[in-house]
C-alpha cells in the first residue's frame, strides 16, 4: 500500500511539473476589440485557453469556428479539439443585452516543447478572430507588464527604453522581437524620435522576422510609415 501511495504521489508530482498556468498573458495584436484571454493552462495532455467576450451591439451573437488553431514558433498548427461554454459555428450564442460578457474555454492538444509565445487564429470566412504573439513565458510577461504599465501612465520614454532593453537582450525576448519592435516604433513616433522609429520599422519590415508583416500593416493602418 505504501509503495502504491508513493507511486501515485510521484505521478502527481510529474503532472504538476509539466503544468503551467499563465494569467492574463500579454500579446502583440488581436482582431476582436472585446475578446480577451484571461488564462492559459498548459499540461502534458492538453492546452486550455480561457476567454471572455463582451457584447457591444443590440441582438449580438458569437460562436467559435471549428477551425481555430494555435500556431507555435515553428509554424506547426495545433487544431481545436473542443469548445465549452460557447456554441460551435454555425450555431451561435445570442446575447441578452449590450454589455453582457460570455466566458468560454477552448481545448487544444498539448504544445510541443516550451514555446515563449503562440498565435491563435480562427480560420473562417467572416468575422474571424486572431491573437498574435501570445506570451507564455512568465519572466517575459513580467517585463512586458512593466513596460505597458509605464506607457499607460504616460511615461512613454521610460516605456520605450524598457522595450529597447528587451530588444537588445540575448534571451527568450528574441522569440517575440516583432511584438517588441512594434511597440518601440509606436512609442518612438509618439515621442518624436523618428530616427529610432525608422530604424526599428526597417527591422520589423524584414522578411526574416516572423509575423513582422502583420505588425507593419497595423502600423500603416495607424498612419505610421517610414
Amino acid at each position: 500500500m505504501k509503495r502504491f501511495l508513493i507511486s501515485v504521489l510521484i505521478f502527481d508530482l510529474a503532472i504538476l511539473a509539466h503544468s503551467q498556468s499563465v494569467i492574463n498573458p500579454n500579446y502583440g495584436l488581436k482582431s476582436h476589440e472585446t475578446l480577451d484571454i484571461t488564462k492559459i493552462e498548459i499540461t502534458a495532455g492538453k492546452t486550455l485557453v480561457y476567454l471572455t467576450v463582451e457584447n457591444r451591439i443590440e441582438n449580438g451573437s458569437f460562436c467559435a469556428d471549428k477551425n481555430i488553431c494555435l500556431i507555435d514558433p515553428s509554424g506547426s498548427k495545433i487544431k481545436l479539439q473542443k469548445a465549452a461554454g460557447i456554441p460551435v459555428c454555425p450555431q451561435s450564442y445570442k446575447f441578452n443585452s449590450v454589455g453582457e460578457k460570455l466566458s468560454f474555454t477552448l481545448t487544444f492538444p498539448p504544445l510541443r516543447g516550451e514555446p515563449v509565445y503562440i498565435n491563435m487564429i480562427e480560420e473562417c470566412s467572416d468575422n474571424c478572430f486572431s491573437f498574435y504573439s501570445i506570451v507564455l513565458d512568465e519572466y517575459v510577461n513580467s517585463r512586458l507588464d512593466e513596460a505597458f504599465s509605464m506607457a499607460e501612465r504616460g511615461e512613454s520614454l521610460k516605456a520605450m527604453n524598457r522595450f529597447i532593453n528587451m530588444a537588445e537582450a540575448k534571451d527568450k525576448n528574441s522569440s517575440i522581437r516583432a511584438l517588441i519592435y512594434f511597440n518601440i516604433v509606436k512609442l518612438a513616433t509618439e515621442t518624436g524620435n523618428t530616427v529610432k522609429a525608422a530604424e526599428l520599422y526597417k527591422k520589423l519590415n524584414s522578411p526574416q522576422l516572423a509575423s513582422g508583416r502583420i505588425y507593419i500593416e497595423q502600423l500603416n493602418a495607424q498612419g505610421i510609415r517610414y
